[in-house]
């Protein structure tokens, strides 16, 4: 497993990585957000979505659980699933509201506590751990795939803050 880890002092270092990741996104991709309330889960994914193209509001999908997005990926039209967990009440709620068909090579997903759906999610392709340090955040990715490790190759070679 190949990890990667930096410090993002402010919001700025938060929208600067999130921007990197737009630039690794690949159809198919499941990105899993791991972190305390308040470690910038959302924060990461709307400045993902912005740098992905998407203009519009970027709102956390506490009630909705699952807000989608369309974006731009290699030209193609996709569209990113933006998940939050949080407020889920059991793990079968994830299946019952059908939320498994998502994961496909026709949608990304981003999903903040994946925790609460256990293991009835895919295995994630990218495992992103935010923790609070100070004022800012402190970060470690995990590649769990070829997929993520290829996203994590990338973002070692043209991470700039």
């Amino acid at each position: 497993m190949q990890r990667w880890t930096t410090q993002l002092p402010d919001e700025t270092s938060t929208q600067t990585l999130g921007a990197a990741l737009a630039r690794m996104l690949t159809p198919g991709l499941k990105i899993y957000l791991h972190g305390e309330l308040g470690a910038g889960k959302t924060s990461l994914t709307r400045a993902l979505l912005q740098a992905a193209g998407h203009s519009g509001r970027v709102k956390s999908p506490t009630y909705t659980l699952v807000e989608p997005y369309a974006i731009s990926v290699a030209g193609k039209t996709l569209s990113l699933m933006h998940f939050d967990l949080y407020r889920m009440g059991s793990p079968e709620e994830f299946i019952d509201a059908g939320f498994r068909e998502y994961f496909d090579s026709d949608h990304l997903c981003v999903v903040e506590w994946p925790e609460q759906a256990k293991d009835l999610l895919p295995p994630a392709d990218l495992d992103v751990f935010l923790s609070v340090a100070g004022e800012g955040r402190a970060v470690e990715l995990r590649a769990n795939s070829e997929q993520g490790t290829t996203c994590l190759n990338h973002l070692d070679l043209h991470w700039t803050r």
